[in-house]
């Protein structure tokens, strides 16, 4: 199969997908229920993409849970985004290191 075909598959879920709100919903939305949960579903969609790729990243669950740990803590701080970044993969790189040996 052609990967134009692939590509146009893609283009059109895509925009099937950011145009089918507009269409439904042509009024504001007045419901303080459902405001408050599409508020929130950026922040879960995210975070279901992202936590199941944080224990899988390393190969080692212990590795991992130690740089989750670290960058939660430091992010709890309100450190930079770089830090708390360097921080928790310098800690899951230490703890493998210290498996290992």
């Amino acid at each position: 199969m052609s990967i134009w075909i692939y590509i146009a598959v893609m283009a059109g879920v895509t925009y099937l997908i950011r145009v089918l709100p507009f269409a439904f919903f042509r009024q504001k939305i007045k419901s303080k229920f459902i405001r408050s949960f599409l508020y929130y579903v950026p922040y879960a969609v995210l975070s279901a993409m992202t936590i199941p790729a944080i224990f899988y990243s390393t190969g080692n669950v212990v590795t991992a849970i130690a740089g989750t740990a670290v960058a939660l803590v430091l992010a709890y701080f309100d450190l930079p985004l770089i830090v708390v970044a360097l921080s928790a993969s310098g800690a899951a790189f230490l703890c493998g290191y210290l498996l290992h040996l």
